[in-house]
């Protein structure tokens, strides 16, 4: 019986995510955000949910620094530093510092918060 249940998980076709699944969770600089699976447009409900990033740009966080947080696929700023196309986000500047999963921290001092 044992065996059998372990054959049946291992060949169980792959279960598509649910919205509002939890991806994972992650830990930047000391803020904790659960990333879960959904939709950034209704028009994208015509396929699997995606993994939802936090608006960082919206709903601003920052380092104890005062430097912001940021995700990789983010619009750059006007600070953005690097060569820059039509499809330049966030990730290919070269003031984007990667931490955990695809959020990083912005280190341009001119984005730094002042208090």
């Amino acid at each position: 019986m044992f065996r059998k249940i372990l054959q049946n998980e291992a060949t169980a076709p792959h279960m598509a995510p649910k919205e509002g699944d939890l991806y994972k969770t992650v830990t930047v600089c000391g803020t904790t955000f659960d990333l879960r699976f959904g939709y950034y447009a209704e028009i994208d409900r015509k396929s699997e949910p995606d993994v939802i990033y936090p608006d960082l740009v919206r709903v601003p966080v920052y380092t104890e620094e005062g430097r912001p947080l940021a995700t990789m696929m983010q619009d750059p700023c006007e600070s953005f530093k690097g060569k820059k196309t039509e499809d330049t986000c966030c990730g290919d500047c070269s003031y984007f510092q990667r931490c955990e999963d695809l959020i990083g921290i912005c280190v341009c001092d001119s984005n730094r918060k002042r208090e």
